[in-house]
C-alpha cells in the first residue's frame, strides 16, 4: 500500500505589541479570529471561541480559536507583558506573507519572530520510501526559485 504524504502549513508568530489595551480586548481578539479566515480564503466552520483567563497578573490574558475547514487559527495574549502568539494552521495553501502582514498590522506588533512548519499526517518512517518524496519536494522548491 502506497503512503501519501499529506502536508499542512503551520505559521507560528510570537511577538510584542505596541498596544497592550488591544491585547486585553476580548471583542477585538474575537473580531480578528472572525475576519482572519476570510482574509486567508479559508472556510470558517464555527464562530470564534474567545475567553479571558487569569486575574490582573502577568499570566492574565485572552485565548481564542476559530475552527476552519482547513484546520484552525488560534491566539494567546498576555497584555501586561505586551506579548502574544498566533498560530495559523491549514492543509490548504495560503499566502504566508499576507498572513504575517495582517497579524502584525492588526495587533500593532513591533517585534516578532515567526516559523513556518510543514506538517504531515503520515511522514514515512522508512528512509527508502521517504527519499523520493523529499527529493520531489526539493525539486519543486528549486523550480520555484528558478522562476523568481
Amino acid at each position: 500500500m502506497k503512503k501519501i504524504l499529506e502536508v499542512g502549513t503551520h505559521l507560528v508568530i510570537d511577538g510584542y505589541s505596541e498596544d497592550p489595551e488591544l491585547l486585553g480586548n476580548v471583542e477585538l481578539v474575537r473580531r480578528f479570529l472572525d475576519e482572519c479566515p476570510d482574509r486567508m480564503n479559508m472556510t470558517k466552520v464555527l464562530p470564534p471561541y474567545v475567553f479571558r483567563y487569569g486575574e490582573e497578573g502577568e499570566k492574565a490574558g485572552i485565548s481564542g480559536i476559530v475552527i476552519i475547514a482547513e484546520s484552525h487559527i488560534s491566539i494567546h495574549t498576555f497584555p501586561k507583558q505586551r506579548y502574544l502568539n498566533v498560530d495559523v494552521f491549514s492543509c490548504k495553501p495560503f499566502d504566508i506573507e499576507e498572513a504575517k502582514r495582517y497579524i502584525v498590522d492588526y495587533f500593532k506588533i513591533s517585534d516578532y519572530q515567526h516559523q513556518v512548519l510543514d506538517r504531515g499526517v503520515e511522514y514515512p518512517k522508512n528512509l527508502g520510501f521517504g527519499m523520493p518524496l523529499v527529493l520531489e519536494e526539493r525539486l519543486g522548491v528549486l523550480e520555484k526559485m528558478v522562476h523568481t
